[in-house]
């Protein structure tokens, strides 16, 4: 049964309460990397690891784990600014209980901290053994690898820029395009997997047409400005191939 006129459909609502869901998840990412100076370093730090792990030879799962461990520190320092503004907003007089809830959230970001020293000593320490090796001589690495740091960074690369520029989310509004700015990245990224393919002209044409489209469709849906548009472009284009370049 067609629903009535002004009134949206139900697939059409939960579409959109998904967007928004995301778009607020974003949101405070990004308020988070504006205002709080131990993220900033974190996310200076995860940019240094997942870029120096392409130094080195890593499996799947050691790639996995680092993205995990990662991810982790920034998820507990997130819970840890969430605690201390839930509290802040019941009044600033001092409360035992209330300190009590900020020594454990604080307490919950150290153990990721040493958790990650943890995964890193378990990781590199074998690879580090020759420093002057470790430095000098880059591995080649694979293809998968190199995709995921490049789509990995540009995301990071984004999420920096908008607490930067101190307006929008990576998925709405803001310079750079964080839409444009990952597929264009995945296309360059295509584009270099798929080179030595008998059909790798075709597969790159066709991404490229994707990226396009996303890039087109943030424009006319009037969430981002051509230029936005145009720098997201640049950034995961510019990233990839510096990454493939470099590493490939």
């Amino acid at each position: 049964m067609p629903a009535a006129p002004g009134v949206l459909s139900a697939p059409i609502m939960f579409r959109r309460s998904t967007l928004k869901s995301f778009t607020w998840a974003f949101e405070g990412i990004v308020y988070v990397l504006r205002t709080q100076r131990n993220m900033k370093i974190h996310f200076a730090v995860a940019l240094v690891v997942v870029t120096g792990s392409l130094f080195f030879e890593l499996s799947r799962a050691e790639l996995a784990a680092l993205l995990i461990t990662v991810s982790f520190v920034l998820v507990t320092e997130m819970f840890n600014t969430a605690v201390e503004a839930a509290i802040d907003t019941f009044g600033t007089a001092f409360d035992p209980m209330a300190k009590i809830a900020k020594d454990v959230a604080a307490g919950a970001v150290l153990i990721a901290a040493l958790n990650a020293l943890a995964v890193g000593y378990i990781i590199f320490f074998d690879r580090l053994e020759d420093p002057s090796r470790a430095l000098v001589t880059t591995v080649r690495q694979s293809p998968t690898h190199l995709s995921v740091v490049a789509l990995v960074m540009v995301l990071l690369l984004v999420i920096v820029a908008k607490s930067v520029f101190h307006r929008g989310t990576p998925f709405h509004g803001g310079m750079p395009s964080g839409h444009s700015a990952i597929a264009f990245a995945g296309w360059t990224a295509i584009t270099f997997v798929s080179a030595s393919l008998t059909h790798g002209i075709l597969i790159s044409l066709l991404a490229f047409m994707m990226a396009v489209l996303v890039a087109q469709s943030r424009v006319e849906s009037g969430v981002h400005s051509f230029y936005e548009v145009v720098a997201g472009a640049v950034l995961g284009v510019v990233v990839t191939i510096i990454l493939f370049q470099l590493w490939g």
